[in-house]
């Protein structure tokens, strides 16, 4: 055999290594790497955090579950959450979010000229069509969840409407291992800049909508995008087609402008599915105490985050003084939790180690009645008053 040819099969070889190593290797690594937790498991929480979390009914306004090839009705060591250890943290409700770019950069500036999803949707062998359309990115995601529930024996249900949701909270008083899954979509750029794919993402089940993510997008300005402005004209018209269908608006993201404009031009109630407090950490990510009152007073909801990055610490203590600024700064009632599970974070627990968070409001204070709401109570009243009827 010439040179020649020994130098072509040596180069075909490392290419084909490299290309199994692409799709086979390297998007479980990517997860193992940055779907970790602070602590190693197993959670311990102490004997009256673990009995009163066991009485709880969990619901967790943000997890990216859905963005990784992971079968959620299989058990793994890595990352923040399947079936069973959504089962074991007693979540009865899990928002599962979508997530169809993510540019690089950091809460100081993210530009929008890039985009680390279109490898890792390639390295996980998604179909072609989602290399390249956000939208079909959000649509297939939709499509997992769905295949999920389909294969469960329901164990796990999805949420469109009220009577979805009664039905599934009156199925867990006999099943408490049952989970309801509600998809939630973060950042409108999925849009593709066309208003009718609203109807698109709702008609495939998507009941909350995050307006932005990391990035400015065609709807307006993100808290952590480099021009941080208000609504443009589509986004204010996104807006109001959100409203017509009964929409839940996620303002998680979201400038100082875009959350005071959707505010002013909206009525019903709005939640901020993952976030932290800027009186507890102040970053751009977090919300201000005006904002914190402008939100409670529509009614809505606060889903504080479990991760450094927004509460300033490791310690899930951490959690729960964000928790208490807000319950005391305006109600016990705004206040809930947004994980932000599998969403390359690092937080202190996974989903079954949730006890871990009952555990730190009980050293924080907080009675039982109040940690009943925080910890889903206060998810199922806003569902309850903002999911469409039908």
């Amino acid at each position: 055999m010439s040179m020649l040819r020994v130098a072509a099969y040596v180069v075909s070889v490392l290419l084909l290594l490299a290309v199994i190593g692409f799709f086979f290797v390297v998007a479980p690594l990517v997860d193992a790497r940055y779907n970790d937790t602070s602590v190693e498991p197993p959670f311990r929480a102490s004997d009256a955090g673990k009995a009163l979390h066991e009485r709880l009914m969990v619901a967790d306004l943000h997890n990216d579950f859905l963005l990784w090839n992971r079968d959620l009705l299989s058990s793994y060591e890595r990352g923040h959450s399947d079936l069973d250890r959504l089962q074991t943290g007693n979540v009865g409700l899990q928002t599962f979010s979508v997530v169809t770019k993510v540019p690089t950069g950091s809460y100081q500036g993210t530009p929008s000229d890039s985009d680390q999803i279109t490898y890792l949707v390639a390295a996980q062998r998604w179909p072609i069509g989602t290399w390249t359309s956000l939208l079909q990115r959000a649509l297939y995601q939709s499509k997992r969840l769905h295949d999920f529930a389909d294969r469960s024996g329901d164990k796990l249900t999805i949420v469109r409407t009220q009577a979805d949701l009664e039905n599934a909270m009156m199925a867990r008083v006999d099943e408490p291992n049952r989970v309801a899954g509600i998809l939630a979509i973060e950042g409108l750029h999925a849009l593709e800049g066309d208003i009718d794919n609203v109807d698109v993402l709702a008609d495939a089940g998507f009941r909350m909508m995050g307006l932005l993510h990391l990035h400015d997008n065609g709807l307006g300005g993100s808290a952590t995008g480099m021009e941080k402005g208000g609504l443009t004209p589509f986004g204010r018209s996104v807006v109001r087609r959100l409203e017509e269908r009964k929409l839940l608006i996620d303002l998680a993201h979201a400038s100082t402008e875009v959350i005071d404009e959707v505010l002013a031009m909206t009525d019903r109630p709005v939640v901020v599915s993952h976030t932290g407090v800027r009186a507890t950490c102040d970053t751009p990510r977090n919300l201000s105490d005006r904002q914190i009152r402008a939100i409670a007073a529509r009614d809505g909801v606060i889903g504080v985050g479990t991760w450094p990055s927004v509460v300033c610490s490791t310690d899930p203590s951490a959690i729960a003084r964000a928790m208490r600024h807000v319950a005391d700064l305006v109600g016990v009632e705004h206040v809930a939790l947004g994980s932000d599970f599998d969403g390359t974070v690092t937080p202190p627990f996974d989903a079954g180690g949730l006890s871990v968070l009952t555990d730190a409001l009980l050293e924080e204070g907080f009675s039982e009645s109040e940690i009943r709401r925080i910890m889903g109570g206060n998810v199922v009243r806003l569902l309850r008053r903002t999911l469409p009827v039908r």
